[in-house]
């Protein structure tokens, strides 16, 4: 007897699924095969979804976990390794994966909880100014916690090299009373500092717009949530390097899919392979980029 329910639902243009246990419920888009929620039975939302969410075909929603790949951010500001890859005339924001429909490969249990499994077929060369043979597949494992692994195979007879990156969008209750810790010494990446290399001191609080890529980062960054009495734990492996993001107050206001206070209830940690950390695949060649997201009371 399955111990899981799935509905389909349609969000504007974009299909999707909801799919709920008995430990949590997750929402899941077929285009980008982003999981847009998620949220264990009885707490607040884990991975935060905007009020003014968009869900229009060929554009990402301001939600969950964005997948960014083969390249992260803008094509211009990647190594020339990665731009070489491209042979399009405009490289759109984040990559290509994350306004594609994907394939949904499996749905069945496991014993950890539930195993989804997506898979991108175009990225196997048909992807627009990208042709790579690479296949990529997305596995999600839900249960108490929620997991999440990138797997890119390159089946090609050249190397390929590309950045990418997780986008999750945090649920909290209010940023300026959260912080973020494991960040201590390390050194970043000040995106609104003409992109100046500085170092962490202590904990990373917010009383204002950020956009920092965190390099050499540990496997384990926690949010701490001193509203919600909980402390979010993200465990990554596959990546060194993390960009955390928050739009702030004028930001947010250009954001048409954000509400002017959005900014308030959200964090971006972005589990990733930016600036040095990109992934070079030789042929024949596996990467995973995976995280975990559970959480625990202060």
């Amino acid at each position: 007897m399955a111990t899981f329910q799935v509905e389909t639902e349609q969000h504007g243009e974009l299909n999707c699924w909801r799919i709920t246990s008995h430990h949590a419920e997750l929402l899941i888009a077929q285009q980008g095969a982003q999981v847009l929620s998620y949220q264990r039975l009885g707490e607040p939302p884990l991975l935060w979804l905007s009020d003014q969410a968009i869900f229009r075909q060929g554009k990402s929603v301001r939600a969950g976990v964005p997948v960014c790949w083969p390249w992260f951010g803008n094509l211009q500001r990647n190594p020339q390794a990665v731009q070489a890859m491209y042979h399009g005339e405009q490289a759109p924001a984040h990559g290509l994966a994350r306004t594609r429909d994907w394939q949904l490969l499996v749905i069945e249990e496991a014993p950890e909880g539930l195993r989804i499994e997506f898979g991108l077929p175009e990225a196997q060369g048909d992807l627009p100014g990208w042709p790579h043979e690479v296949e990529l597949k997305l596995l999600i494992e839900m249960g108490t916690q929620l997991k999440m692994t990138l797997s890119s195979l390159n089946q090609g007879n050249d190397s390929v090299t590309l950045s990418q990156a997780l986008h999750s969008y945090f649920a909290v209750s209010d940023v300026r009373q959260a912080r973020v810790e494991g960040v201590d010494n390390l050194g970043y990446i000040e995106t609104l500092a003409d992109w100046e290399l500085r170092q962490q001191h202590g904990a990373l609080g917010f009383a204002g717009e950020t956009d920092r890529i965190y390099l050499q980062t540990p496997d384990v960054l926690k949010i701490v949530d001193p509203h919600w009495n909980r402390r979010i734990t993200l465990h990554s492996t596959g990546s060194r390097s993390a960009v955390i993001w928050n739009p702030w107050t004028d930001r947010a206001r250009e954001l048409a899919d954000m509400a002017d206070d959005g900014w308030q209830r959200m964090l971006c940690i972005e589990t990733a392979n930016v600036w040095d950390d990109v992934v070079t695949l030789k042929p024949g060649a596996r990467h995973s980029l995976s995280f975990t997201i559970s959480s625990e009371a202060l």
